[in-house]
């Protein structure tokens, strides 16, 4: 098969290829990259494989990065876009299922390809179009099937966290996952619990928001490598009735994890704890939190405008999102995000008084009252008590000293 018309990443990087071939080395474009390009998906890393040791790299290139030399990686810097180029290599034994002992450098494309993970990833591309495929990766890319290359178990055990990227590619991509390799990961399932939990997040974070995740869903409760994800194990049930919403398709981190704490039927504070449990950022974790907060007002029936201002209008999207999906509320995004442009402030910026004002104008000092009033004025405004003015402020600022 020969790709005719290369993605602009692809061509921007060619001049780098051809010159380590004219140095008499091979190079190719592998991985990812390929396989999106034959399916007509937007590629994002360019990856580049070859003969060239990587002292023979740095001889060529004049601009180069060490980036992990030690496992045959430079980065070449070209016209100020940086290229990972790695040397063809072999891996022999594994430590704690995850980072091989022995790394050793070859000359052989084949020896490379076939330590890789998958069939569909495990082909190359020439500079002129060509597509190297030596373990029949186009026609699984053809019958949408996922196949381990060569012995499942061997690749499993090469990388545990190869069982995850399995199963969030039968979502990404829509992909079916062959038996014998579906069987392996059900054998091997228990070795996840080797691998570092913020790499497991990346690629469950990822099925989720895929092309079908119940696809990758389904296989991942399946083959039981949920049991082996933290406050999954007692949530089987939860997990499993994921796979009954109609139209699962999720937009954000922040749904992800919104849908997963309300589906185990947590407090807001327990899905932030979830996402702190998952290793993911407080950022993250303070957005879950809101949109839980939300969820639970609309479920009540009192989505006030102080939650409204509280939640912001990102997070009030995922709550409505989230409850369209579990059939917890009858909220209209739209509605609910129009009552929100609607309200007189969206940040304590936006009144008519600062602290400073009322420290000036009514005698005040720093301190909890300073802060406390701000607060009243704050909520006075969302409530529409009082017009976001300066002189109503003040005034209503004052009666409340008075009180």
């Amino acid at each position: 098969m020969r790709v005719t018309n290369l993605p602009q990443a692809f061509k921007r990087a060619l001049p780098i290829l051809k010159k380590i071939q004219a140095a008499g080395f091979e190079a190719y474009f592998v991985g990812g990259s390929v396989r999106d390009t034959i399916l007509n998906l937007p590629i994002h890393d360019v990856d580049i494989a070859t003969s060239a040791y990587p002292a023979e790299i740095k001889e060529l290139f004049t601009k180069t990065v060490d980036t992990g030399i030690e496992h045959g990686t430079v980065m070449v810097i070209y016209h100020g876009i940086g290229y990972e180029i790695t040397t063809f290599r072999t891996e022999s034994t594994y430590q704690d299922f995850r980072r091989p002992d022995k790394v050793e450098f070859v000359r052989s494309l084949k020896e490379d390809l076939k330590r890789r993970d998958l069939t569909i990833n495990a082909l190359a591309l020439r500079p002129d179009g060509e597509v190297i495929d030596l373990f029949d990766g186009l026609a699984d890319l053809e019958s949408k099937t996922i196949r381990a290359v060569g012995q499942a178990r061997e690749r499993f055990h090469e990388d545990a966290l190869r069982m995850m990227r399995t199963v969030r590619f039968a979502s990404q991509l829509d992909f079916e996952i062959e038996a014998q390799t579906l069987a392996a990961i059900k054998e091997n399932a228990a070795l996840l619990a080797k691998i570092a939990l913020e790499r497991i997040n990346v690629e469950w974070v990822k099925l989720m928001l895929g092309k079908n995740p119940k696809a990758g869903l389904a296989d991942f409760m399946a083959t039981g490598l949920f049991a082996y994800c933290p406050q999954f194990k007692e949530h089987q049930a939860q997990l499993n009735s994921l796979l009954a919403i109609e139209n699962l398709h999720l937009d954000n981190e922040a749904e992800v994890w919104t849908l997963l704490a309300a589906c185990f039927g947590y407090r807001p504070e327990q899905g932030g704890q979830l996402v702190h449990a998952w290793k993911g950022s407080n950022e993250l974790k303070a957005q879950v939190t809101k949109a839980l907060r939300a969820l639970e007002a609309m479920k009540a029936g009192d989505l006030s405008p102080k939650l409204q201002y509280l939640t912001g209008s990102e997070m009030l999207a995922v709550a409505c999102r989230v409850a369209r999906l579990l059939g917890l509320a009858d909220y209209s995004s739209m509605a609910v995000l129009l009552a929100y442009e609607g309200l007189p402030i969206h940040s304590r910026a936006e009144l008519a008084i600062n602290g400073k004002d009322l420290i000036t104008l009514l005698n005040l000092k720093p301190g909890p009252i300073l802060g406390q009033l701000l607060d009243q004025i704050e909520e006075a405004v969302l409530n529409r008590q009082v017009k976001n003015d300066k002189l109503a402020l003040l005034e209503y600022g004052r009666s409340q000293l008075e009180e």
